[in-house]
Order: C-alpha cells, then structure tokens, then sequence
C-alpha cells in the first residue's frame, strides 16, 4: 500500500482520495475508521451524558427494553433504540449479532464455531458474545473470512 500527503495551506477543507484495483475488507476498514473519526456516541453514566468515540465501543445490547453501550471501562445508558444505532453507525464497523446486540467489529480476537451454526465471538477484553445463525454467514464475509 502506497500513501502519499499533499498538504495545501489554502485548502479550506481536508479531502481524502483513495485509489484502488479493488475495494477490499482492508480498504472498507479504512474508509470506515476515517469516517469514525468525526462521529460521536451520547451515552448517560450516573445521570451524567457523556460523550462516547465509537472506537472505544466493544459492543451496544439491548436488555428490557433499555439499550446499553459497552466500553472497555464502563457500561452507559443511551435512550436511542438498536435499529437506530444500527442504522448510525453499520458504515462505520458495526455489525448487528443478533436481535439484541451490535458489535464493534473492530474489537473481536477471535471466532469460534459453536452449536446449530452460531458463532462464538470473543472480544478483545475477552467477553464472549453469541452471534445468532442469521447473521453469522454475514459476519464471515464482513471480515473476510469464509
């Protein structure tokens, strides 16, 4: 991989240009982490609202009807719903697991197999998440690994 900065003191605006034979997982990685960089979460921890970058989520579940975002320290309140969560930040490395939960791809170790064609993700904090049969075919593929 070849990167090139130009840098332009008129420039009013950053503008970043990819060139590529193929759009590959490790292209989509990087367009997703770049695009990251100016989104932010709003979680609530002790009736304070705080503001989360994406890149520190392991993962988002929903449990009775309240959604939770978890970091590698703490555990916020959000009162927005999964799907909308979902919907925010898919492009950005976020893949839906299951009815109830979203995970950060970019903090899984590793995968295992387990029983009627699930998957067994481990985080890198080492907290184990069961991604369902439905989305497990696409978990495989988002991270290139069929």
């Amino acid at each position: 991989m070849k990167i090139t900065i130009h840098s332009d003191e008129n420039l009013q605006e950053t503008e970043i240009n990819i060139h590529c034979g193929k759009l590959t997982p490790e292209i989509e990685r990087i367009i997703s982490m770049i695009r990251m960089l100016e989104m932010k979460l709003t979680g609530i921890s002790e009736g304070e609202i705080c503001f989360l970058d994406p890149a520190q989520v392991f993962y988002i579940d929903t449990t009775d009807k309240k959604t939770f975002i978890y970091t590698k320290a703490k555990v916020y309140e959000t009162n927005l719903k999964l799907y909308e969560l979902e919907e925010q930040f898919s492009d950005v490395g976020f893949f839906r697991g299951g009815k109830s939960c979203i995970i950060n791809l970019r903090h899984i170790r590793s995968l295992k197999a387990d029983l009627d064609r699930r998957i067994r993700v481990t985080l890198d904090n080492g907290e184990q998440l069961i991604v369902s049969r439905q989305y497990a075919e696409a978990l495989k593929e988002r991270l290139g690994v069929k």
